[in-house]
This record gives structure tokens, C-alpha cells and sequence, in this order.
């Protein structure tokens, strides 16, 4: 049997947030019958003077609409922004209305994760800002329980809400809590969206 395809939707600026998303993928992976696809998306400027190339010049490729209509759940990622989501992972969330209006999203599961620069710079208004969008969409929220050990005792990054970066406290890149936290909940999403998807 194919796996299901769970898509991991992030923007990355200096790679944390990609670097949290290949651990949700790594615990998608990890779940039978499931498998991650990495996308992205392009950077935006208020003067566009030349259009961004069809295909990032490495990294995960580009999102397009029907990677949301063709995968059983999705982990959406990224950085914090003033305790916001990024304008480009924004201004691609604002072009899925096609889908919102067919329903296309609605019952499929999904998680959020994003990074920030300081201790106390915006993750949970981050993650609960991104959960707004698929709210209305009609997706299920899957957050991290506190039966994940590493919730109680991180000094990093890691949130119920969903999972996180903290880059000035793990300067060397994911911290070890943060590295598991983030495995978990690609497991755990994997799991109830196969669950979900029949």
C-alpha cells in the first residue's frame, strides 16, 4: 500500500524553522503507512522587481494549492514575526479562499510549529495566530500533549500548542527537548490524520 502524504508547509528565513521542520518530517516518517512532503514558500518584498525562480535554488520546493488538496494533514511552520506568522507564509495562507469555499480542507488534521530569536518572543501568539486560518478552513487542531515528557522539563523551545525554537538559548542549532518534541508531534499528527483519512 502507498503511504498517505502528510504536508509540512513552513517558511524559513535563517533555517530554524526549516530545521523544525524536518523533525516533524523525520516523525511523520517514522509513523507506517505515513510520509512527509516538504514545501515552502517564496519570500515577498512591498516592490517586487523580479519574480522569485519556479524552484527555490535548494530546500524544500515551493507550495502550490493542490499540495493542501492532495495530503491527509498538515504541519504549518513559521518564524515569529512580532508574535506573528510571517508575511510570506501569510500571503500564501490568503490565496487558498478556492479551497475554503469547496471545502476541501475541512476534517483534515493539522499542527503548527514556529521558531523565535528570544525566549519570549511571541511562540505561543505565533502558533495560535497560525491556527486562526485553519480554523476557518474547517481543519482539526493537533497539539502536544503533556504526556510528552520533555513539555515539563525543556528550558528551550516547546509549547501545547505546538512545537518550537528558541535560536538565542540552542545557539548550536535544535536543542535536544526541542529535537523530540518536534519528532513527537510529526508522530502524532501522522498517526490521527491515517486515523482520520481511513
Amino acid at each position: 500500500m502507498a503511504s498517505r502524504e502528510v504536508l509540512v508547509l513552513y517558511y524559513s528565513r535563517h533555517g530554524a524553522t526549516r530545521a523544525l521542520a524536518q523533525a516533524i518530517a523525520q516523525g511523520i516518517d517514522a509513523v507506517p503507512g505515513a510520509a512527509a512532503r516538504l514545501r515552502t514558500v517564496p519570500p515577498v518584498a512591498p516592490l517586487v522587481e523580479q519574480a522569485a525562480p519556479p524552484v527555490p535554488p535548494e530546500g524544500a520546493p515551493y507550495a502550490e494549492l493542490r499540495d493542501l488538496e492532495e495530503c491527509i494533514g498538515l504541519a504549518l511552520g513559521s518564524p515569529t514575526r512580532f508574535g506573528n506568522v510571517a508575511a510570506p507564509l501569510k500571503h500564501f495562507l490568503d490565496s487558498t479562499s478556492g479551497l475554503w469555499l469547496a471545502g476541501a480542507l475541512a476534517g483534515k488534521p493539522a499542527s503548527v510549529f514556529t521558531s523565535t530569536s528570544s525566549m519570549h518572543g511571541g511562540q505561543e501568539s505565533t502558533l495560535l495566530t497560525m491556527m486562526l486560518p485553519l480554523m476557518h478552513h474547517g481543519m482539526l487542531i493537533v497539539g502536544l500533549p503533556y504526556t510528552e515528557a520533555e513539555l515539563a522539563t525543556t528550558r528551550s523551545g516547546g509549547t501545547p500548542y505546538g512545537a518550537s525554537h528558541v535560536a538565542h538559548v540552542s545557539a548550536g542549532g535544535l536543542s535536544e527537548e526541542e529535537l523530540r518534541l518536534a519528532r513527537a508531534l510529526g508522530r502524532r499528527l501522522a498517526t490521527i490524520s491515517l486515523r482520520l483519512a481511513g
